[in-house]
């Protein structure tokens, strides 16, 4: 009996060394992360800053039951990849669409057409057959990489926002785009987003971060990084001006209809925010709306009305995550793959979520694609003709809705 309790006590206490070792090898696998799985091995200089997020009793809880998203019609399937803005010409040919190779193609109506590009490096930008919107992330600072595109409409020439080669334009018959600002105070833009020019010509855009370049956003976006700034450019001066600064991941921009306004994106916080141009508030900016997802880019319709493409909806877990940075930190620093971090983020996976705005920040319409099956990712969202054109940064299509 003595024999069989001290086999037994023996054996107990092996398992629990054991434990103890798996324990400690897995506590020592974590700190050390050997593998470099985790999302900010690479970057020893990573600092988690809390986000001004808005209580959450403040964030719109509506929906879309019917999931009207998943009525959107897919267009030029594995034709385009990544694209985030899509616009149309001032005698409304198009779309044209930047991509992740660099190009920014025009659509003739039969075929895609390359009709400009930022970069002259084109010799590694060759599109790649069986190609996905990250298959160039290792190339685009040099391939350039378009994002928001917006036309004058008196000139006809094209301004392009390029995330490693700051404010462009191209004229109207395409070709190799020229710089127009890749600097500002004397700072160089690291991650050139969204655009928008007015009747006069002025360009409004936004810079996303002066610390994290585009192929780096998604450590922009668990950061909390509030580097970014609104810019704006003046064709007669050739000077840029900071407008707003201390942005955390600023993002689209769009004038309002009479251009007394613009409104930006607050991608990290999850708000529209309005600055304003003309009046006796001019110079001032204040909050629109906040919003029931984290934001990409911003378009006003023939209406006024804003539409904003919500790259997801806001969950409990990345709520609290902003909140609270030195867990967010803890949390990043576990050697848990990147893509399974932004999981987490976004509530497990990619959905659609697309919401209208009037001028005075009332909630108007909101469409939605909860299961992810036919809309994902939204970036941009153009109305033309009783329509929405939906780009993406992360998909290889265009979708298309019928209001």
């Amino acid at each position: 009996m003595l024999h069989a309790f001290v086999f037994s006590l023996s054996n107990k206490m092996s398992l629990a060394r054991g434990t103890a070792v798996v324990f400690l090898l897995f506590a020592l696998y974590c700190g050390l992360d050997p593998f470099e799985h985790s999302p900010i091995a690479k970057f020893p200089d990573f600092e988690a800053k809390k986000v001004d997020i808005p209580p959450w009793s403040e964030v719109p809880n509506d929906t879309d039951k019917q999931n009207l998203l998943q009525n959107s019609e897919i267009k030029f399937l594995n034709q385009v990849q990544g694209p985030e803005s899509i616009v149309f010409d001032p005698l409304g040919r198009g779309p044209y669409t930047g991509l992740a190779d660099g190009r920014i193609l025009f659509w003739n109506g039969q075929s895609w057409f390359d009709f400009a590009y930022t970069s002259p490096n084109r010799s590694l930008c060759t599109p790649i057959e069986a190609a996905t919107p990250f298959s160039y992330v290792k190339t685009e600072h040099i391939c350039g990489r378009p994002l928001g595109l917006r036309f004058d409409k008196k000139t006809g020439e094209l301004y392009i926002a390029d995330a490693y080669l700051g404010l462009m334009k191209v004229g109207p018959e395409g070709g190799l785009a020229t710089s127009l600002a890749t600097e500002a105070e004397g700072v160089p833009l690291r991650f050139t987003n969204d655009v928008d020019v007015d009747t006069e010509g002025n360009v409004y855009f936004t810079e996303s971060s002066t610390i994290y370049q585009r192929r780096n956003f998604i450590q922009l976006v668990f950061s909390g990084d509030d580097s970014g700034k609104v810019l704006k450019y003046n064709p007669t001066t050739k000077e840029t001006t900071v407008l707003v600064r201390n942005v955390q991941f600023p993002n689209g921009i769009s004038l309002s209809k009479d251009g007394s306004f613009f409104v930006f994106c607050e991608g990290a916080i999850g708000r529209l925010r309005k600055y304003w141009l003309k009046g006796e508030k001019a110079g001032t900016s204040e909050i629109l709306a906040i919003l029931p997802g984290y934001p990409d880019n911003v378009r006003v319709n023939e209406n006024g009305d804003f539409w904003v493409a919500l790259h997801c909806r806001r969950y409990m877990y990345a709520y609290l995550n902003g909140l609270y940075p030195r867990i967010r930190k803890a949390i990043l620093k576990l050697p848990i793959p990147t893509k399974i971090q932004y999981l987490f983020q976004i509530g497990g996976k990619q959905r659609g979520v697309i919401v209208k705005y009037s001028p005075e920040g009332k909630l108007l319409q909101i469409l939605e694609d909860s299961e992810g099956k036919v809309v994902r990712a939204v970036s941009e969202v153009e109305e033309k003709d009783g329509q929405l054109w939906i780009g993406s940064v992360l998909m290889p299509f265009i979708a298309v809705y019928k209001l």
